[in-house]
């Protein structure tokens, strides 16, 4: 049996990717317009106004929650997608787990980051790696940090592909 946490994944995902088709852009701008057309038959009065500001906070409210449940399910996918490429490339293993940094240290391993590709594409292979070690540093520094802090270390991916059940 599914759990309400499940129910609410599968609900979440169901009306976001409805939410992102042309056809509900096109629902929502005809129920504005028929409520605009409806203007001079209500008189324009308080009750005219309150059904479309009350509907449209009501949308508003309960999407903001769907919305942020399917990106945030998205985000940790593309994630474990990263790290399993970071594990089966050439990449430093170090950089996993650096989205649990705080916005100073990832701007910081950015900088190095984009420090070591430009002195790679300028042929400067001792100062690129002077930039990667650096880079590596921060890395673990940061990760070491996160991790005293008393954040949670991320679990690691199954071993195959959940069923799409």
């Amino acid at each position: 049996m599914a759990t309400a946490q499940h129910i609410f994944a599968h609900f979440a995902t169901k009306i976001s990717g409805w939410a992102g088709k042309p056809v509900t852009f096109v629902v929502a701008l005809l129920s504005v317009v028929v409520w605009a057309g409806l203007g001079p038959v209500f008189d324009y009065s308080e009750t005219w106004q309150l059904v479309i500001n009350t509907g449209t906070t009501i949308v508003t409210f309960l999407m903001v929650f769907v919305l942020q449940n399917a990106q945030t399910r998205d985000t940790r996918a593309i994630q474990a997608k990263l790290d399993e490429i970071i594990l089966t490339s050439h990449a430093e293993n170090r950089f996993i787990g650096i989205e649990n940094l705080d916005e100073e240290d990832l701007k910081h391993l950015d900088r190095l980051v984009a420090k070591a590709a430009q002195g790679r594409q300028a042929g400067g292979r001792q100062a690129s790696n002077n930039a990667d070690k650096q880079t590596v540093r921060a890395a673990e520094a940061g990760k070491k940090q996160a991790v005293s802090k008393g954040k949670q270390k991320r679990k690691t991916a199954p071993q195959r592909a959940p069923s799409g059940k």
